[in-house]
């Protein structure tokens, strides 16, 4: 039996976007030396958004991803990489703070879902 709410499939979408930009946060900072490399990411917010919106519904949505894209505006270096470990480490720490906070919130649905079985239970 699956206990699901809207809410916790919208966060576990929340918590995959997330972890995908914690991955693509690693991958930046693990090539900064590489010659040619391009700093990816996600626009999560507009991912966010446009997967809570999508026809299919949240169900509809296991395995979706965020597309990645280069991010444009950064200044290359002569080997034409662009990865800035200042940009890469404030994306991180960003992203682990949304990391928690989807991960609280998570916390606190499936608490109000373990509460409302056990008023059944009464």
């Amino acid at each position: 039996m699956q206990i699901t709410t809207g809410l916790s499939d919208a966060l576990e979408k929340y918590l995959d976007l997330t972890s995908q930009q914690m991955q693509l946060t690693a991958s930046n900072m693990a090539n900064v030396d590489t010659p040619g490399y391009k700093t990816e990411g996600i626009a999560f917010e507009q991912e966010f958004a446009k997967q809570l919106s999508s026809g299919n519904g949240v169900a509809g949505l296991e395995g979706a991803y965020g597309s990645v894209q280069t991010v444009d505006g950064l200044v290359s270096r002569p080997d034409g990489n662009d990865v800035s470990m200042d940009r890469e480490g404030l994306q991180l720490a960003k992203t682990q703070l949304q990391f928690r906070l989807g991960e609280q919130l998570l916390k606190h649905e499936f608490s109000n879902v373990m509460s409302a079985i056990h008023m059944d239970g009464k």
